[in-house]
């Protein structure tokens, strides 16, 4: 008697329970299910726009392809010819890496100094902010690298003011030596999405530690070395990545400024305007895919160097 006693509360407790999960375990297959549904469009789209795209462009990249005909199995040759046979190639890694190494340094330079003097409390700082940004929003666009064009020319706006004083300018996107140049101050000038970043980052800071400094008789250039700069190492880290990233994929600018040669003289062709060059105007779309992936392994690789030198000099609070 005592047994049936105890037996019964058990099984009327365990009934319900597993009946409970059934149920539970049926919702949540129909849930799982209705989200598939529902990310079913963003699959087929990774498939078909992203993913098959990427696999077909390493399989042409093995091919001597014009778009016209069929793809012939060339294997490793245009990896060969790029860095044996094609000069312009050389070339065009040079000029692309000259204007990475120097324009993008400067502009993270010009965009920290800018954000420091916006953290200062400026009255209509969110004015300031939108009015900085907008280089960011336009500098990649036709109609700036078409300004830019004229504002640099030979008749140009920066020849007009030199005349003002006398000096007589070149013809600045026209000249070997300074076609480069002008690509890179346009650069620099699309200073406002790392100048924001940083503008965020400066103000996580606290004031406290800025106090701290100033009662042990730090001044403002000590405590831009002591706080404000290692404090800040991730945001630039974070910066500089993308800028890499985004300076090697420049285009606009170099086809606009150069009527899409790279010229004079090969001084404006970047990396990615004599991929299109080769792609769509010589119609050699195998080696231009060849040359698609080495963009991408140099990207990566540079990314990958990024992240291992950060450990010697990003910090994060109190580790390094």
């Amino acid at each position: 008697m005592a047994d049936s006693v105890a037996v019964k509360p058990r099984e009327a407790v365990t009934g319900p329970a597993r009946g409970g999960g059934h149920r539970s375990t049926k919702r949540s297959r129909r849930e799982a299910r209705a989200a598939y549904l529902f990310l079913a469009p963003w699959f087929a789209g990774l498939l078909v726009i992203t993913i098959g795209p990427i696999l077909a462009s390493l399989y042409l990249s093995f091919t001597d392809y014009s778009l016209l005909e069929e793809a012939k199995w060339v294997g490793f040759d245009n990896y060969v010819k790029m860095f044996t046979e094609d000069p312009r190639y050389i070339s065009s890694l040079k000029v692309t890496t000259i204007y990475v190494v120097v324009s993008v340094p400067l502009q993270l330079a010009f965009a920290l100094a800018l954000a420091l003097v916006l953290d200062r409390g400026l009255r209509g700082l969110a004015i300031y902010r939108s009015i900085f940004y907008l280089p960011s929003l336009l500098g990649g666009s036709v109609a700036i690298a078409i300004l830019w064009r004229k504002v640099f020319g030979a008749d140009g706006l920066v020849n007009a003011l030199l005349g003002a004083f006398g000096i007589q300018g070149p013809g600045w996107v026209g000249h070997p030596d300074y076609a480069l140049s002008t690509l890179i101050i346009l650069h620099v000038w699309t200073f406002g999405a790392p100048m924001i970043i940083f503008l965020a980052g400066l103000r996580q800071i606290p004031s406290s530690y800025y106090e701290a400094a100033a009662v042990d008789g730090a001044g403002p250039l000590r405590q831009f070395r002591a706080i404000t700069l290692p404090l800040l190492t991730p945001i630039i880290f974070f910066n500089l990545v993308l800028e890499i990233i985004k300076s090697f994929q420049s285009f606009t600018q170099s086809f606009i400024v150069s009527n899409g040669t790279g010229g004079p003289a090969d001084s404006t062709l970047f990396y990615t305007l004599y991929l299109y060059l080769n792609g769509f105007r010589d119609y050699d779309m195998g080696y231009a895919a060849a040359m698609a992936w080495v963009l991408l392994l140099i990207i990566a690789g540079l990314t990958g160097v990024n992240f291992l030198a950060s450990k010697y000099w990003v910090f994060y609070g109190d580790t390094k």
